[in-house]
């Protein structure tokens, strides 16, 4: 119950007092700025505020509930008569909420005025942005335009990086020219001033016995060249300046020792573009392979063993070094195959990823042949193989009524006990699936090589050493 007066400390004027018992004016409760409700009797419970109670300590809620001109809550506004905004009777030992007044105006005002400072700022930056651009030629130039300094040339390559090898290999790969522009290849220097090239490079897929030679060096020195020898089994030949001069020469490696997955590199000029370097790995070793050196198909075959790489090689690399991670020489770009026609003959479609390089070490045995005789000798194991066999394996030719013998009386295939109709699984530790990989197997090996030799007679399997024996072929030099 109320009794009417006004409570101690409240600020301003006092207001005029009834008698006890009686209520203020009414007109003075609704002109009071922050109160809420009308003048009620007072021996009267208080009606329900016209709002429901806010926390004494939102600030949020205390700003937003204040009217324009209105008092802070908790406090007392000059003409009031001591009722707090939702008409609950001032505590007389309260505390003036200042920290709720501060709090309360900042969450009512910080929004406001943040977002004015950034449309100030924003507005300025984007003027001073504008006068820049504006200020910009409308040409697209811009004078003082620079990228710097140009970096220091790298120099001293490492010995084992492919630019490194390079430098080592690259002044001792020529470009051979066959009858002036008719046809062109590549080649190495080797040992002695000679140069190793392919025998299909010299005779332009056999087309020409006798032809023009002529070398391109790495510095584009040019010199005339004689034909040593060739071998048209294993498609190699051997060139030597008409005026010898000093040349430096490459080392030869161990094609052996190649195994698959080592890095190498190529080196001719594909398309006549001397001086060309690809790099790759070997995809495989001992990949058997039987390219025609005749344009017309019906030449000698070729028979070896290859080393395959993945390394770009296309017409014209041929006769040019495949090289391992030291520089060395493990073969003979000589071939690649594609999805068009003979991959010797120079009529494909370019590299496709399948490279066949000769192995060095047969390059390296053929090669002294011819500069020491001007032929090469090829091993042989006496016996006529069967190439219409359809099986496993390459089987040694039936005989025959009214034919030669297909193993040869006293030959090295009689004396280690095979016969007509045998079929030979294994030679030289190499699986023999067919006629052209046996062949490979016994060109790839060096004439008077002792080695093993599995075969099947009968249905049973034996295991024998043979001696190979020696052919030569036939003797091809400039006349």
């Amino acid at each position: 119950m109320s009794d009417g007066s006004v409570r101690e400390g409240a600020p301003g004027p006092a207001s005029q007092a009834g008698p006890p018992g009686q209520a203020a004016p009414a007109a003075d409760l609704a002109a009071t700025p922050g109160v809420a409700g009308s003048a009620h009797p007072p021996d009267d419970d208080p009606p329900p505020a016209a709002n429901p109670p806010q926390p004494a300590d939102s600030s949020y809620w205390l700003d937003l509930d204040r009217s324009p001109g209105s008092s802070s809550p908790g406090s007392s506004s000059p003409g009031s008569h001591g009722t707090s905004a939702n008409g609950i009777p001032a505590d007389p030992d309260a505390k003036p909420a200042a920290q709720g007044r501060h709090r309360g105006w900042l969450a009512g005002s910080r929004l406001p005025v943040v977002i004015l400072v950034i449309a100030v700022v924003s507005a300025l930056v984007g003027g001073l942005i504008g006068g820049f651009v504006g200020s910009r030629p409308l040409t697209g130039t811009q004078p003082s335009y620079s990228l710097g300094t140009t970096a220091p040339a790298l120099t001293n390559r490492p010995a084992d990086s492919v630019a490194g090898i390079v430098a080592r290999v690259l002044p001792s790969v020529v470009m051979v020219k066959v009858n002036g522009d008719e046809g062109t290849g590549s080649g190495f220097i080797i040992s002695g001033g000679y140069i190793v090239t392919n025998n299909h490079v010299v005779t332009l897929d056999g087309a020409v016995s006798h032809s023009s030679l002529q070398v391109v060096f790495n510095g584009g020195q040019t010199a005339s060249a004689r034909l040593v020898g060739a071998d048209p089994y294993s498609d190699i030949a051997v060139l030597r300046l008409a005026q010898p001069t000093r040349l430096p020469a490459l080392s030869l490696g161990n094609s052996a020792s190649a195994e698959v997955g080592d890095p190498v590199v190529a080196f001719g000029s594909p398309l006549g573009l001397a001086n060309t370097v690809t790099s790759g790995i070997v995809s495989a070793v001992n990949r058997p392979v039987q390219p025609s050196i005749d344009s017309s198909g019906n030449g000698p075959q070729v028979y070896y063993d290859a080393i395959q790489t993945d390394a770009p090689i296309n017409p014209g690399n041929s006769g040019g070094p495949l090289v391992n991670a030291q520089g060395q020489v493990i073969g003979m770009n000589a071939e690649i195959d594609t999805l068009g026609a003979d991959p010797v003959s120079g009529v494909q479609s370019g590299n496709i990823g399948l490279g066949f390089a000769i192995p060095v070490n047969q390059v390296r045995i053929v090669a002294t042949e011819l500069i020491q005789t001007g032929r090469a000798a090829h091993s042989v194991i006496g016996a006529l193989v069967n190439t219409d066999y359809a099986g496993n394996g390459a089987q040694i030719a039936p005989s025959r009524s009214g034919s030669a013998p297909s193993v040869t009386p006293g030959g090295p295939a009689a004396q280690a006990g095979l016969q007509p109709g045998d079929v030979i699984i294994r030679f030289a530790g190499q699986p023999i699936t067919d006629a052209t990989a046996l062949l490979d197997a016994i060109r790839s090996q060096q004439p008077g090589t002792r080695v093993s030799v599995t075969f099947i007679h009968s249905g049973a399997t034996h295991t024998a050493d043979i001696t190979l024996g020696s052919a030569e072929s036939l003797q091809m030099t400039a006349t």
